[in-house]
């Protein structure tokens, strides 16, 4: 019996260890997805000044650019 209870210990300590692990893990992207979510709205903001200032240079279709 003690072996069966030695191999239960052990895997118990593996699969807490392996919890460990994937929550560090977790924590890690969660950091980096708030960090980009934020880079993201940066960029969201500054493109939406950009374009109600209409400097947006977006060539549509057949449309010429200016410098022709």
């Amino acid at each position: 019996m003690s072996t069966d209870r030695d191999a239960l210990e052990t895997r118990l300590a593996f699969l807490e260890r392996s919890l460990e692990d994937l929550s560090d893990t977790v924590v890690v992207q969660q950091r980096e997805i708030e960090r980009l979510t934020r880079r993201v709205a940066l960029l969201m903001a500054r493109e939406a000044e950009r374009e109600s200032e209409g400097g947006g240079g977006l060539v549509l279709g057949d449309e010429r650019p200016p410098h022709y």
